[in-house]
């Protein structure tokens, strides 16, 4: 099947679009979500669409964008039949399962940068023996960067995130994710930065043993194009943990409040280092529970951000 690129004077009229990946009946789909909150399954209307990369890449070869692609495909097979995205998300819920939800892009890579928000800043001085490393890296140009994942390690919306047993103090970071192709930003999502304050707090350069570990990162749950996002920092972003059916914990922050904005990162994450395409990237959190607050076995962790959706995950020990 042909994909082209619709003409430019339609784009101003044109619905926004979220991205969803799933498995159903042991085979991978790619959803597409219209304004109108309807789901079409692009992989059943056309074979080439096997994931959110192929529709990166037929982008690029068209030279033009995922919702543009998605468009003509969906103008080649009008009609095609529907399921509403709460439904989807519904079925994806432990306990239903008549569908999985699948992170939103296969993300060879996902890296992280920390210390973007002057709240940020001050909670990681609060809580280490060295605080004058996080103002230097705050106030410094090269942005604090580390590497988080790779696709076998990243979690789904719905499963589980990890919090460690050898450590006694630990929180979600809600964070914006950017979706790299050719080395350039082309679409977001929510990101679950898990992290063992009491590691990074005992020495910066736990900093890996704080961030990286078994179910410490999860993306989801739709992936939205660059074009149908808008302005990237001017996204709120919303957590919320639940703890025996009750919200233990609420806490708000916009990405306007980023020192460092998403085109800045990419072009330092780039910079003498090549990655692979699909390659996702955290960019900081605004948002931390207070000292007195840490993680417990079975809170259930919601990180809602503007435009893209909830990723919600439940908490275990690893």
């Amino acid at each position: 099947m042909r994909l082209t690129q619709e003409p430019c004077s339609q784009v101003q009229r044109k619905r926004k679009m979220r991205y969803y990946q799933y498995l159903q009946n042991g085979t991978k789909h790619v959803g597409v979500e219209d304004d109108a909150g309807q789901v079409t399954d692009l992989t059943a209307l056309n074979s080439q669409i096997g994931s959110t990369l192929d529709l990166f890449k037929a982008a690029s070869i068209t030279g033009s964008d995922i919702d543009s692609v998605a468009r003509g495909i969906l103008a080649a097979n009008k009609g095609a039949a529907t399921t509403s995205a709460a439904e989807l998300l519904d079925g994806a819920k432990p306990g239903c399962h008549w569908v999985t939800l699948l992170p939103p892009v296969d993300a060879p890579e996902v890296w992280a940068f920390g210390v973007t928000y002057m709240d940020s800043m001050r909670e990681r001085q609060a809580e280490s023996g060295s605080p004058d490393v996080y103002a230097k890296v705050y106030d410094a140009d090269r942005p604090e960067s580390f590497f988080k994942a790779t696709l076998d390690r990243l979690q789904s919306p719905f499963d589980d995130v990890g919090i460690r047993a050898d450590s006694g103090w630990d929180v979600p970071e809600p964070e914006l994710a950017f979706v790299t192709y050719g080395g350039k930003i082309v679409g977001y999502t929510c990101g679950n930065d898990m992290s063992s304050r009491t590691i990074e707090g005992e020495n910066p350069l736990y900093l890996p043993q704080a961030k990286v570990y078994d179910k410490s990162a999860s993306l989801g749950p739709a992936l939205v194009s660059k074009e149908s996002i808008g302005d990237a920092q001017k996204l709120s972003v919303t957590l919320t943990i639940d703890r025996d059916g009750k919200e233990a914990f609420r806490g708000e922050a916009n990405t306007a409040d980023m020192k460092r904005d998403c085109e800045y990162l990419v072009g330092w994450l780039t910079r003498h280092n090549s990655i692979p395409d699909g390659t996702s990237v955290m960019t900081g959190t605004g948002t931390i529970p207070p000292p007195e607050f840490t993680l417990q076995a079975g809170d259930v962790v919601n990180i809602t951000i503007d435009k893209i959706g909830t990723l919600t995950n439940t908490v275990v020990v690893v």
